[in-house]
């Protein structure tokens, strides 16, 4: 599908709390994600990926695999590569990766698009999703702008209940600490003072359905273990 602007672009800044990634305190959070975000994208196999970002964010670059870039706007539809609402437009495990930038923070329920997410990522697929750290200092820049911060543990609730397999994921902690910029822009798995947090985790791969055992088809059709009944169930599984 085409994309309506170009890519490397900041999508346009709506009003409402996510406007709020626009400023330059909100930029101070989305610069060091670039990166954490292309880590993602190198480990992935030759299947498209979807993007799913906010105001003032930059969607990844386009390398050889096709990506789909939508952000949020007010109402709760999503515009960028197109334009929809939910359930998205996408075929189901057509993604190898979903990158939910920051999309989550504000009061909207976080539940139907977390099962939109695991519904586009095909098995053993990726979700990198980015959101704010309520325990960093930085929280005083995003106070009353109606941002919502989650802690960890609920987030990983909520993927739970999406199907996703928690004992995958893993945490960063992503961004500054209270400065927006001046070198204080870094990642550090265990800094727990960081702006925002970043949870990766697999879709599981499901397991195939092993054939029935002869014996357990036999009681299944209520067969006794011998006489004629018995004979009669073998002779049908041989003419099978």
């Amino acid at each position: 599908m085409p994309a309506r602007s170009p890519p490397r672009q900041p999508a346009p800044a709506p009003p409402g709390a996510l406007a709020w990634y626009a400023s330059e305190a909100g930029q101070g959070v989305l610069a060091v994600e670039e990166r954490a975000m292309a880590r993602v994208l190198a480990g992935c196999p030759a299947l498209p990926w979807l993007w799913l970002g906010v105001p003032g964010a930059v969607a990844p670059e386009a390398t050889v695999r096709r990506g789909v870039r939508l952000c949020r706007t007010p109402g709760g539809l999503f515009d960028g590569t197109v334009r929809c609402g939910l359930p998205l437009p996408l075929a189901s495990e057509s993604m190898c990766a979903v990158l939910l930038q920051h999309a989550l923070d504000d009061t909207a329920a976080i539940g139907p698009l977390l099962d939109e997410c695991a519904r586009v990522l095909a098995p053993g697929g990726v979700l990198w999703l980015a959101a704010l750290n309520p325990w960093s200092p930085y929280r005083a820049r995003w106070a009353r702008s109606g941002l919502r911060a989650r802690d960890p543990g609920r987030w990983q609730a909520a993927l739970r209940r999406a199907g996703f397999a928690v004992d995958t994921v893993g945490v960063q902690w992503l961004g500054p600490h209270w400065r927006v910029a001046h070198g204080e822009v870094g990642i550090g798995a265990a800094d727990r003072l960081r702006a925002g947090i970043a949870l990766t985790v697999s879709k599981r791969v499901h397991a195939p359905i092993p054939p029935t055992p002869v014996p357990a088809l036999l009681r299944w059709q209520g067969a006794p273990a011998g006489g004629r009944g018995a004979r009669r169930a073998r002779e049908a599984i041989m003419r099978r």
